[in-house]
This record gives structure tokens, sequence and C-alpha cells, in this order.
């Protein structure tokens, strides 16, 4: 693919998900806001309606887990979202995700057609690698596409969203099985354990919960398993009255500041009686305490606190809790803790030994892990490509790749830093709280400043 003569700055956003989307519609919206800035933006996605993971999904009962309040496309214009639901008469609290697709699709239209926009190009390929001319003046960056085309660009922008969950806890017969769902959300699941009575779930996340309220049906027993066992807390059925963000400090390590915020919460509880105002007057300030640990306590966070800390701070809608309680009063879903040691496979289903020794016999196990963040055992051709390449480094410790502040891909010892940033669950060693709405459309219009400021130290092509 060759381009033609190209304005000041174009850049690629490879991804046209949430995050790609977001990114994409504050770069024409600023762009448009400061008539004169030349730019043009391509959106890259195989898919045609980029929709991406988390709301590619048109069940109704797979809800959003945050109030619709709070997921505004844009930071500055908070009741954007709910200033949308109400013109297409909608007036859920927690709106269908498959409804909030569309809310991001037609924001994105609507950025289009701004006066002074500049033009936004999709193209439905994959991007599988990108090469970075460090003696280039101009569009240094080079993205190749599955088909082998190649288009040029002057920075990049990866917005990759979610990757599938990790196997490597599945015992190779298991994996190699027709019994194995790999991945939920990859189509045909459903088709792959439409005839099993017997369903078992490892994982027992936010996606256990979309899963198992997919699955559970009467005659179908839906059993979910994690180490420990925790399932999403609830939100409140009515929004309690923030807290104040306190004033915390980790510089005194995990196990004080774990002893701070435990004291925090609990004065929480007799002030609002409840505890969720204190866990989320945590959101402004869990990236600085994140950063200020030292990498050993962030790395015994993710491994003794941080699927406690989950289970609180990402809940799940009080329908959507209601309903899978319903269902485990039942019978149709079982949850409890245990781990896959050993499985065998047989003409009738699958055999599985627990590491505690127990045994359970399914006639499908469905992997319900979440998205691999580790990104040394992605199997992703670009990630592949950029961290071979030494275009990209992972993040020393909680997954995702290595960024300076403004989500700029660090790169290896030995290779020149290339005009690539990245947002969302990508940033998320760096930042830890980095996979909700709230947080990635400030990354996304901080992205757009960043980038179209460098039209003041590039030269037009050909210039």
């Amino acid at each position: 693919m060759t381009n033609p003569i190209r304005p000041l700055l174009s850049i690629a956003v490879v991804g046209a998900g949430a995050a790609g989307t977001l990114t994409a519609m504050r770069l024409l919206r600023h762009a448009a806001a400061h008539g004169g800035t030349s730019c043009q933006v391509w959106l890259i996605d195989p898919e045609p309606t980029g929709r991406g993971l988390a709301f590619g999904t048109d069940a109704p009962h797979h809800l959003l887990n945050v109030p619709a309040a709070n997921m505004s496309a844009h930071w500055d214009e908070p009741d954007h979202f709910t200033r949308w639901l109400d013109r297409h008469g909608h007036g859920e609290v927690f709106a269908p995700r498959g409804l909030y697709g569309r809310y991001l699709a037609d924001s994105l239209d609507v950025a289009t057609e701004l006066d002074g926009a500049p033009p936004l190009l999709r193209i439905h390929e994959r991007v599988v690698g990108i090469s970075h001319d460090e003696d280039a003046d101009r569009s240094s960056l080079a993205l190749r596409f599955e088909t082998g085309q190649v288009l040029r660009a002057d920075a990049a922008v990866l917005a990759l969203g979610n990757f599938p969950p990790d196997q490597s806890w599945a015992p190779p017969a298991l994996r190699d099985s027709a019994r194995f769902v790999a991945d939920p959300w990859a189509p045909g699941f459903e088709a792959a354990v439409a005839g099993a009575d017997d369903v078992l779930l490892v994982g027992t996340g936010l996606t256990m919960v979309d899963i198992a309220l997919t699955l559970q049906r009467p005659g179908r027993v839906v059993r979910a398993i994690s180490r420990h066992g925790l399932v999403p807390q609830p939100h409140a059925a009515s929004l309690p009255a923030p807290a104040e963000t306190p004033h915390l400090d980790a510089h005194g390590g995990l196990a004080d500041l774990r002893r701070t915020v435990l004291r925090h919460l609990a004065r929480c509880r007799r002030t609002h009686g409840d505890w969720r105002p204190g866990v989320d007057s945590l959101r402004q300030v869990t990236s600085a305490l994140w950063q200020q640990l030292p990498p050993a306590d962030r790395s015994r966070f993710l491994r003794d606190d941080l699927r406690r800390w989950e289970t609180h701070r990402h809940r799940i809608p009080p329908s959507s809790a209601a309903v899978l309680q319903e269902a485990v009063d039942t019978g149709r879903v079982t949850i409890g803790s245990g781990a896959v040691a050993d499985a065998t496979v047989g003409a009738d289903g699958v055999r599985l030994v627990l590491a505690d020794g127990r045994v359970l016999s399914v006639e499908a196990v469905v992997n319900c892990t979440g998205s691999q963040s580790d990104l040394t055992r992605v199997d992703d051709p670009l990630v592949t490509a950029l961290l071979g390449a030494g275009l990209a480094v992972p993040a020393p410790v909680g997954g995702g790749f290595g960024t300076e502040a403004d989500g700029r891909l660090l790169a290896a010892p030995d290779r020149a830093q290339a005009p690539l940033w990245t947002l969302g669950g990508l940033r998320r060693g760096d930042l830890l709280e980095t996979t909700a709405i709230p947080e990635i459309r400030r990354q996304a219009d901080a992205l757009a400043v960043t980038l179209l400021s460098r039209t003041r130290t590039l030269t037009p092509a050909g210039g």
C-alpha cells in the first residue's frame, strides 16, 4: 500500500475496541477544536464492527459493571452517555454492554462530522509487525499487515485490548480436547457446550459471572472454581455518597499500606454504612500508590492481595448478582475454591483431579481465567514482533508493556525509542488501575494532546 502525499502528521490507531475508538475520537475532537491542526488518523482493526471484546456482546444480561453516570466517553462531558441513553429511550443504571458499543460507534461517527475534523480512514486489516526507521525525518513507522501490505505513519497508538486467557493451568490432555473451551469470547462458544449438562468454569471473576449467567438453565449444572473461590461483590442497590479521597503514602511498604487502607475502609463503614465509598475513593490514588511500591512489594501484592482487591474494586450490577445468587440457591450454579491438577478425557466427558485430591466429572470445561497480561506468553504476532525487535519491553511486574508516564513504549537498551504509544490494559504493570473506561478515556485524551502537539516539531511531507 503506497500512501499519497500526507498532511503534517499521520497517526495510526491499532485496534478499534473501546480504547482505540476513544483515542481516535479524542484526536478528531482536539484537532477540530484547534483549527489548522493538520493530521490524518488511521483506525485499523480486522473486525468491521470494531466494538472490541468487552462491548461486542449483544446478550442483554451482559451488563456494564459501572453505572451509566460514570461511563461517558468524554471526561469533560460526564453526562454524555446518560444523555445518549435518554435520547435512545433507555434509562438503565447498568446498561447492556452491547448498547455501550453502539454508543461508542455513534460518538465516533459524530466526531468525524465536526467542522475542521481531520479525515478518519478505516482499514480492516490485522497488523502483524511494525518497523522503525531511526534515521527518517518523517513517517518513521512501517506497519505491516497480515496481507503483506505496508502502511507508513508518523506515530502509532497500540490499543490492542484484551488477549485470550492463559491456558497454562490446563493439563495437555484437556487443552487438546474438543471439550475444552479455551476462550469463551471466541465465536461458537455456546455451540461448543450446547449438549453439555455439567460444565466446569475455571475462574470466578467477571468473566465467570457473564458465562455462568449465559449457560445456567434448568437441567444443567455450572460449576465454577478458582484458587481462592472469590466472586465479584455487587454494587449497592442505591449509589452511596462518595467518600473523600484519602491522603496515603506507600513509601513505607506494602504491609504498612495494607493496614492504612483497612483503617480507611473501616472509617468509611462507620461513616457511610458501607465499604464501597471507601474503595471507590482510592481510585484517584491507586496508580500513584502502586508506583511508590518497590518491585518486590508489587509482586507480593499481585500474589497475596490482588484477587481480593479486584472482587471489591470491580463489582457487578445488583441485578446480575441477584440472578447469580438465585442460580446458586437452586443448584444450577456452584462456586468454590480449587485448582485443576490433572485431567483425563474420555468419550463421555472429562475426569478432573483437583489439587486437594477431589475428583470432578464434567462434560465440558470453559476457561474463564481472564485476559492474559504477561506479554511474553501472549500468542500475538504483533506483540511478539515488537518484543523481539526491541521496540517494546514487558513491564517488570504486573504485565503489559513498559511505558513512560505519557504511555510511550520503552525500547530495549540498544534500540532507539520509536513513536509508539499505548493505553488501557497494556499499561497494567505501570499503573495497575487502567482497564476501566474512566481511566482509559483520560489516557486517550492525554494521548491525543501529546500526539497532536508533535505537529509543532515535524515538517510537512516533502518539506
